[in-house]
């Protein structure tokens, strides 16, 4: 939060400035403009997890990403992932098997592709598609060794109101896994710790809506819904997140700060978790998302 505070100190000293092409008005639903042909951006993400119900857990992520404008219309995207994670006096067969305790490090890879089918700008609606590829070696729930390769597709909606004061996005997405746990020493007696390969299907739908207040500030809320089904299973969790945005957009840079909490969720749960009505094996009951963009 001391970084985001020094980050709108600085904003309010720049003057108006002019939007740059998809700067990101979100923290997890995306826009459908891409970088102009030869622009370049570097992003750092950075998310905060809380609350699983029960003992005490919080999860950093860090990301690091580069996009590079191929064309107009394509964009592509290289990105280096990290987490940390402190968690204690919590135990989840077959998810959580025990205390852990580490600062960020290493945990993955991705790499994606934008292209631009129509411009909100340009053609009254914006549509695009986002594919990724990534491929993760650490858990972001328990913190422990696991090898997770997915691929993921996204049809993104754009529309701007009010000439461009409002702006609405919506997106709908799914993602295939392959992932296959490392096996640990000293579990918990009658632990369930399966090593086996795992296949999972993601989906998920998001949509937000955006108002631009003053120059270069923009307002808005954003929700998100996830569901995921897995090989034994079927559905095995899903969740619904919704929170406030704030976003600064200048010529050179742009910062938004995303609060969400999850207001549902179903599916597999434990005992020892307070919230009946959520899903806190595999989410968190809050999530605080800052993420800076430099175009250069």
């Amino acid at each position: 939060m001391s970084l985001f505070r020094s980050l709108l100190l600085g904003a309010l000293a720049l003057a108006s400035l002019p939007v740059l092409a998809d700067e990101n008005l979100f923290g997890y639903v995306r826009g459908a403009e891409t970088l102009p042909k030869g622009a370049r951006e570097l992003y750092q993400h950075l998310t905060v997890r809380t609350d699983k119900g029960a003992g005490h857990y919080r999860a950093l992520d860090a990301k690091t990403e580069f996009e590079y404008g191929v064309t107009d219309r394509f964009s592509a995207s290289a990105e280096l992932k990290a987490q940390g994670l402190n968690t204690s006096g919590i135990l989840i067969d077959g998810y959580m098997p025990g205390d852990e305790k580490y600062t960020l490090k290493a945990s993955g890879v991705e790499f994606g592709a934008k292209v631009n089918l129509m411009s909100p700008a340009k053609d009254d609606f914006g549509l695009a598609t986002l594919f990724g590829l990534s491929h993760h070696w650490l858990d972001p729930h328990s913190g422990r060794k696991k090898d997770t390769t997915s691929i993921e597709g996204t049809l993104i909606g754009q529309k701007y109101f009010l000439e461009g004061q409002m702006t609405w996005a919506g997106n709908l997405g799914v993602e295939a896994t392959y992932a296959r746990r490392k096996p640990i020493d000293n579990l918990p007696a009658g632990f369930e710790w399966s090593t086996d390969p795992e296949v999972e299907i993601e989906l998920k739908a998001g949509t937000a809506l955006a108002y631009r207040f003053m120059p270069n500030w923009s307002v808005g809320a954003e929700a998100l819904y996830e569901t995921e089904f897995e090989t034994e299973v079927g559905q095995e969790r899903w969740s619904v997140f919704g929170g406030p945005t704030l976003h600064y957009g200048g010529q050179k840079w742009w910062a938004t700060l995303s609060l969400m909490r999850q207001v549902r969720g179903g599916g597999e749960k434990f005992d020892a978790q307070r919230y009946t009505d959520l899903h806190l094996i595999e989410k968190t009951r809050n999530e605080v998302r800052l993420k800076v963009g430099y175009n250069f």
